[in-house]
């Protein structure tokens, strides 16, 4: 007679949460230090990055059982990307700022085979008139798989394809170009896109949490 009433008190499952490292998390905020950046950013492709940020979504990629890839995307188009071979602070191995440079569907399958067969992977990259030369040894772009957090509390799953390009500009500080081919499954649906990202690497003197 009360079964409804049972149904409706079922306790839900939690959702999974979203990672957390170094006090970086969802919601959360941070501090860029405006006196470095005052002073590379003429250097870099980069421009106009805010100060102050808001962690709006959070990507994890299992590269294999100890390694992870954690970015903390923000209200102003870029996200810091944490390199852990462990679950604590002490297992970060790198941590970079990137920015979205741009973003381009890719429409059919020939264009698709075509980015990941020819385009992906060169001995450098060109970009505003900077040639950024290949990190990686391999000859085919590195595949991976990112999980995303939303705030809404919305999870979905991106395969990436993806390779590393960087050129130093000076004082011991690298910019690098973050290329990836990206594919979301919608609907029974392949959405891919190309995207192109510029960054650089953070101390922990770099950034602070303020949220």
């Amino acid at each position: 007679m009360f079964d409804w009433f049972k149904k409706k008190k079922t306790p839900e499952k939690p959702r999974p949460q979203a990672p957390e490292i170094m006090g970086l998390r969802l919601g959360g905020a941070f501090e860029l230090d405006d006196l470095k950046l005052r002073l590379i950013e003429p250097d870099l492709v980069i421009e106009g990055a805010a100060r102050t940020q808001l962690i709006k979504a959070v990507g994890e990629v299992e590269l294999d059982e100890q390694t992870r890839i954690l970015r903390y995307y923000t209200d102003d188009d870029g996200f810091i990307q944490v390199l852990t071979h462990g679950p604590g602070e002490a297992d970060v191995s790198e941590v970079k700022l990137y920015y979205f440079y741009d973003t381009k569907p890719v429409d059919t399958e020939s264009e698709w085979n075509h980015l990941l067969d020819n385009q992906l992977v060169q001995p450098s990259w060109e970009l505003e008139g900077h040639t950024f030369e290949k990190v990686w040894e391999n000859s085919r772009p590195v595949v991976m798989t990112e999980k995303t957090w939303i705030e809404s509390g919305a999870i979905s799953e991106t395969d990436q394809f993806v390779m590393i390009y960087e050129r130093d500009i000076g004082n011991d500080i690298f910019e690098s170009v973050f290329v990836a081919a990206e594919e979301k499954i919608i609907h029974n649906r392949a959405e891919r896109s190309l995207a192109i990202s510029t960054g650089i690497n953070l101390t922990p003197t770099d950034f602070k949490l303020i949220g």
